[in-house]
């Protein structure tokens, strides 16, 4: 069973329904035992980093995650929800995020005429072997929605990444934590294949 954790964040249901399509049990829950129980945990998410902090203070999820990360259970940060397992952002001053990974979210800087936020289709790079991306060709195109992207501290850990004006550092692994930048739920049959790869890890 993969739990999706529910704080109130947007495309929750479109990360189910990708989850679903490939044949896996589903629940979207903030209930501690339900997600402490779960095989894999999902962490999706929308929005402004320092409300979804809120949120997840406020429903007393923050412990949970950081025992979902201790004890080993595969658990995947999509979008907002990668930026959140780190220290800071530059979007909400003074927030502290999750702090699981080192680093911090700083905004994409306007420059060249680049629209921000970013949307759309951009090709991966791969610094380093991610098992996130068996079977996903470098130059592969994922769907991108932000306005911020993240400056790991450890590079080690960023598995791939994408350009638009700077580098993206676009998805990062460090033991049972996976995170995207991109939405692998809207990124047709390459996004199938990596949430296909985070389910059999």
């Amino acid at each position: 069973m993969i739990a999706i954790i529910d704080y109130d964040a947007g495309n929750i249901k479109s990360v189910q329904k990708a989850l679903e399509f490939l044949g896996q049990q589903v629940l979207i829950t903030r209930d501690p035992v339900e997600i402490l129980t779960a095989d894999r945990v999902v962490l999706p998410g929308v929005g402004s980093f320092g409300d979804a902090m809120e949120k997840l203070e406020s429903y007393g999820l923050v412990p949970v995650i950081r025992e979902v990360a201790e004890r080993g259970i595969p658990f995947l940060g999509i979008c907002l929800g990668l930026q959140l397992l780190f220290q800071e952002s530059e979007e909400s001053p003074g927030v502290r995020g999750l702090g699981l990974l080192p680093g911090r979210i700083v905004r994409i800087p306007k420059e060249g005429g680049l629209k921000i936020p970013h949307i759309g289709w951009n090709a991966l790079k791969y610094p380093a072997e991610g098992k996130l991306f068996r079977n996903v060709p470098a130059g592969s195109y994922v769907y991108f929605v932000h306005s911020y992207y993240l400056q790991a501290k450890d590079k080690d850990i960023v598995k791939a990444t994408t350009e638009y004006g700077v580098t993206v550092e676009a998805s990062v692994e460090r033991g049972n934590i996976y995170a995207c930048q991109f939405h692998p739920e809207k990124s047709s049959d390459v996004g199938i294949q990596i949430l296909k790869n985070f389910i059999a890890v």
